[in-house]
């Protein structure tokens, strides 16, 4: 009998109850953008720290290239974007900006490590918002993409995976702390 008295009692609260139905235009939370915050880097270890300080160290080696890349990607975007630039030119201008940048950092991009060199690469794919092979397959043309996408295979990379931001979180405490926050591109609405 209790057990039939409490089942009645269950059903009969949850009819009166208006606790969780739906009042159109009205509602009780209010969606609004919070101010960023810094967070500091603690460790747990020291090879963790040795881990982090020695990132750090590595993108602050890299940043020149980066920016230098990153300028020449949108310097050439925006060239590319120009209507009246025939295919040529748009040959005859990425032949041109390459040989400058060869010329520029050829001798220091080369002495890098392969670490850096990944950093490199995935950086490049933050700030650009386009993966490494996808800017060789437009600029340059699909087969030098897939020549270097199958040595990168060979030496453990993938040119063609897009940059994820939580799929990096101490390199992306590193670029916020140098200055260089995570590119719009990347902002998610969930409003």
């Amino acid at each position: 009998m209790n057990k039939i008295v409490l089942a009645f009692f269950i059903v009969l609260t949850t009819f009166i109850s208006n606790a969780q139905s739906f009042n159109p235009g009205i509602d009780s939370t209010y969606p609004f953008a919070l101010k960023g915050v810094q967070v500091n880097a603690k460790f747990t270890n020291d090879t963790e720290r040795y881990r982090y300080n020695q990132m750090r160290y590595y993108v602050t080696t890299i940043l020149p290239y980066l920016d230098a890349a990153t300028k020449l990607f949108n310097e050439i975007n925006v060239k590319l974007q120009d209507p009246s630039v025939g295919r040529k030119e748009r040959k005859a201008f990425i032949h041109k900006k390459e040989e400058e940048m060869r010329d520029e950092f050829e001798d220091k991009v080369t002495s890098l490590n392969v670490t850096q060199g990944e950093l490199l690469v995935k950086l490049i794919g933050r700030q650009t918002n386009v993966n490494i092979y996808k800017i060789l397959s437009s600029f340059k043309n699909p087969l030098v993409a897939i020549k270097w996408q199958a040595w990168a295979r060979l030496h453990g990379m993938n040119l063609d995976k897009k940059y994820r931001p939580e799929e990096e979180p101490k390199l992306e405490l590193i670029m916020e702390s140098l200055g260089y926050p995570l590119p719009a591109c990347y902002a998610v609405n969930n409003y």
